[in-house]
């Protein structure tokens, strides 16, 4: 042991988060900044990336990437370029569109610029992270609110926290912080309030109920805790349709458990049939989900 302190990089972690969703199509659902990994639930906005317009595209890439001499160009003056030129800007901005909306790009931003800034401060290269990231598929609404209460469990599960308000570097306590200030969490995919529109695509719960139901959940899984599952989370339960029993093996056993995508039996078939359609691996255990 080095005995050196490095919980400050949990903060770049958190940060660069928060970057990046500013930028990217992919809204953070929930994470979790452990020591030595990151847990995170994110939804892949595709639509909104292809209402984007070329210039913002451009512009969206240009903050973390050095665009080609004629993007440049063009984002400096448009009516400089030949008609061959602009259809190369067109292109670019095609791909850098994809990229936007991408997981493996997203993640790849994470990590390089966390690598960099480790070994930066360690006065070392080579590399940092000790494997790639590994993802699931989240196809349903029960699956991701039951990542979600994983992911934002994972501290006190741990136990390096005694509950989810101090849980440093999570999601759940940004939205707890964000609530006592009277502020909506900037870089978070809000939660159903009663008032949004159908166009905000909001998570299917409440930020009462969310809280109320991670709370619970914790209690019901710890020995250490209170040892019963409140009654008032039954309500909650029910209204996702869900059986107790399934929340508790996803929410407390979502990776020992599962090793593919996660949702109910149609959309686990559903999910199969796209993979095998566009030659995607085929999934084998999809018997296993039966949320």
């Amino acid at each position: 042991m080095s005995g050196k302190n490095f919980e400050h990089r949990r903060q770049w972690v958190e940060d660069r988060l928060h970057q990046l969703t500013r930028v990217f199509a992919i809204e953070l659902c929930a994470y979790a900044v452990m020591h030595n990994h990151t847990h995170l639930v994110v939804h892949v906005a595709k639509a909104k990336a292809y209402n984007w317009s070329m210039d913002e595209v451009l512009l969206r890439w240009r903050s973390f990437y050095k665009c080609p001499s004629v993007v440049q160009r063009y984002l400096q003056d448009e009516a400089s370029l030949s008609e061959t030129e602009y259809t190369l800007v067109m292109e670019y901005a095609a791909q850098y569109r994809e990229r936007l909306c991408s997981v493996s790009w997203f993640m790849r931003l994470l990590n390089e610029y966390i690598a960099r800034r480790a070994n930066k401060e360690d006065n070392c290269t080579g590399y940092f992270w000790e494997r790639r990231f590994r993802s699931q598929a989240l196809l349903n609404e029960k699956a991701v609110i039951a990542a979600m209460a994983y992911t934002d469990l994972n501290p006190v599960r741990a136990r390096l926290a005694k509950s989810p308000e101090d849980s440093h570097f999570t999601s759940i306590r940004y939205r707890i912080n964000a609530d006592r200030a009277g502020k909506t969490p900037r870089y978070l995919k809000p939660f159903f309030d009663g008032c949004s529109s159908e166009n905000d695509n909001p998570l299917p719960i409440s930020l009462v109920d969310y809280l109320t139901l991670v709370d619970e959940t914790g209690r019901a899984v710890r020995e250490d805790k209170r040892g019963y599952i409140c009654q008032k989370l039954a309500p909650i339960l029910d209204r996702l349709k869900m059986k107790s029993s399934a929340w508790l093996t996803v929410s407390t056993q979502l990776e020992a458990k599962f090793s593919g995508p996660v949702g109910s039996p149609l959309c686990i078939g559903n999910f199969t049939r796209q993979c095998n359609y566009g030659r995607r691996p085929h999934i084998t255990n999809a018997k296993r989900y039966f949320m």
